[in-house]
């Protein structure tokens, strides 16, 4: 028997990181194939928006990854542009200071995402902002 704190073995990781991307493919499968934009989508919904009534910073994210595996690019932007810009911008952030050897999430980037995710929050709930995730009606 192994004791608790050994470090993982290659087999195990290797198990983990399949796990993981089927989860991800079967994830993105399901919001491919399904539309968000309709209000008959199951899933979960926002607790945010469930409590507040606001769309929180991700609403509308389900949305456009349904747009982009679509090719449309548009409407990818409209339901939420934060994610669509910020993602990519935080996947190179993260493996850029990963390849460099330096922490990956120093306070003041921590700082930096927690007041543009707030800014994001209040602008796009604003009355008449155009960039809102879109929902067809049934």
């Amino acid at each position: 028997m192994r004791a608790p704190n050994t470090p993982t073995t290659g087999r195990a990781r290797r198990h983990g990181v399949l796990g993981a991307g089927a989860a991800l493919v079967g994830g993105l499968a399901y919001v491919g194939l399904a539309d968000p934009h309709n209000p008959d989508f199951v899933f979960p919904a926002c607790p945010f928006k469930a409590l507040t009534g606001w769309n929180c910073p991700a609403c509308g994210g389900l949305r456009m990854t349904h747009d982009l595996l679509h090719g449309d690019l548009a409407a990818a932007a409209v339901d939420n542009i934060f994610l669509l810009v910020g993602l990519p911008a935080l996947l190179v952030w993260v493996l850029v200071r990963w390849r460099t050897g330096r922490p990956i999430f120093p306070m003041p980037a921590i700082v930096v995402i927690a007041v543009l995710a707030l800014a994001w929050t209040v602008v796009r709930n604003t009355p008449g902002f155009p960039l809102v995730p879109t929902v067809l009606s049934g």
